[in-house]
């Protein structure tokens, strides 16, 4: 079946009327009535929460001029209202001093895993904020460093026999990473402690869970074997910086999508297709262990701070990569300052305070999050529906897929190019579909064809 014409004067006077930046409002009640809804739960499954959720990632000392926790906590209701689920907040602890690099330090340059870092606030700061973020149904991981510490972390004193030594006898740098010295992992004592300190958070601060950075580098018998006495104390989330699916089969679950985003960039410079994403999908299917998540974004701290900006990377590009981030199977991330669109390079070691200029992209955000939030084909991993392509005459340029689960039956047809293009679908699946929010979209006179702007885009959702 194809569209008439007059479907497709009906679709277009429906596009007409609907507004560039359309979104439905999404409440608590209805958020709350989609999350209850039932699913089937796999044994590894993820905690419930997670189902529809994104990430923000949080950096405290460039946040605000202040940099600190109570700072900050003012801009939770903002963040609320803008969809956002999960807190994710780059190393509270105090930063070690010698050998630091910069007048500040790097954040994941630990001297204490029990303590906070005082440039923040207090520990009576971060629990008061932790139960704000509760309050208005959000969870709060922080960032752990598990791979190494500072030279002059605590343990350094009173257990030196805690991290790796060379021939001679001196402690260890990971890399390039002058600033921090190697954990020995075949010492048991040392894994006791490092337990101790991470179950502190979740008793102390009853926070959520962690994201653990460079997780790939320590040994997965260690995480396994912590997973199990966390969840004992309340059911955590657990994300890794890595992209290692064996940390997904017991210890974690959700790692990093870093091939996708390089792929993201390439896209935008005109190296790669949207063919290239198809392939990255069908090698992720195949890898991921069932229940797993993947973490897809466009930027995030090392990103912004080594890479370059989104401008910098994406350029005109950046919407359109950001609503695959959030439509695509897994889970999306924020980075502080990217609803304002930063376009500087935050110093890493330096304060450098972010350029909240107009909150330009903040709407868009607050549209693609309830897309996730109210659409069960749209959640995350296998909550959600199975990507189906939806072949075109232009697959080089135009990434077209629909997911679907129950009664909830999603598109999203993308212009990945520069150019403008008129695709014709080879497919009569398009019919009794309502747009929801589009971009440099609009349809033509043609069955099943529509005509794409540079990097337009458009949502629409099948009519019950």
């Amino acid at each position: 079946m194809k569209y008439s014409k007059i479907l497709i004067l009906s679709l277009i006077s429906v596009l007409m009327m609907s507004c560039e930046n359309q979104t439905s409002d999404s409440s608590d009640k209805q958020k709350k009535e989609t999350n209850n809804s039932e699913v089937i739960k796999a044994k590894n499954q993820a905690v419930e929460w997670s189902r529809n959720a994104n990430v923000y990632e949080v950096n405290i000392r460039q946040y605000t001029q202040e940099g600190t926790f109570n700072a900050f906590a003012k801009e939770l209701p903002r963040l609320k209202a803008m969809g956002v689920d999960i807190l994710w907040f780059m190393p509270i602890h105090p930063i070690g001093q010698k050998n630091k690099k910069g007048s500040l330090g790097s954040y994941y340059s630990v001297r204490d895993y029990k303590a906070i870092n005082p440039d923040y606030g207090t520990l009576e700061d971060f629990k008061r904020l932790v139960n704000q973020a509760h309050e208005m149904g959000m969870y709060v991981l922080i960032d752990w460093v598990a791979n190494h510490t500072s030279w002059d972390n605590i343990w350094v004193e009173s257990h030196p026999d805690f991290y790796e030594r060379n021939a001679d006898g001196s402690f260890v740098s990971p890399f390039d990473w002058t600033d921090v010295i190697a954990l020995d992992y075949e010492n048991k004592a040392m894994r006791k402690q490092m337990l101790d300190a991470l179950q502190y958070w979740i008793k102390e601060a009853d926070i959520d869970g962690y994201r653990c950075d460079v997780a790939g580098e320590v040994p997965t018998d260690f995480w396994n074997w912590i997973r199990p006495q966390l969840d004992q104390i309340k059911p955590i989330f657990m994300m890794a910086e890595a992209e290692k699916p064996e940390l997904l089969e017991k210890a974690f679950d959700m790692d990093y999508g870093w091939e996708l985003h390089h792929i993201f960039n390439a896209i935008a410079k005109g190296e790669k297709t949207p063919k290239d994403i198809w392939t990255y999908l069908e090698k992720e299917r195949k890898e991921m262990p069932k229940g797993a998540y993947r973490l897809y974004f466009i930027t995030n701290h090392d990103e912004n701070s080594w890479n370059g900006t989104i401008k910098e990377r994406l350029g005109e590009a950046a919407d359109a990569m950001s609503l695959l981030t959030y439509t695509l199977s897994d889970m999306p991330l924020m980075y502080s300052g990217q609803e304002s669109a930063n376009e500087k390079r935050l110093e890493f070691f330096e304060k450098d305070v972010i350029d909240w200029k107009d909150y330009s992209k903040q709407e868009l955000f607050t549209t693609f999050a309830a897309f996730k939030h109210e659409n069960p084909a749209l959640w995350n991993g296998e909550f959600g529906g199975e990507i189906y392509q939806l072949p075109t005459d232009m697959d080089d340029q135009v990434f077209a897929f629909k997911r679907i689960k129950g009664d909830s039956d999603m598109m999203v047809l993308i212009n990945m190019s520069s150019e403008s293009y008129t695709a014709t679908f080879i497919s009569d699946d398009l019919i009794n579909y309502e747009p929801l929010f589009y971009h440099n979209f609009e349809p033509t006179m043609e069955p099943n064809s529509f005509t794409f702007k540079p990097w337009g885009y458009i949502v629409l959702r099948k009519r019950l």
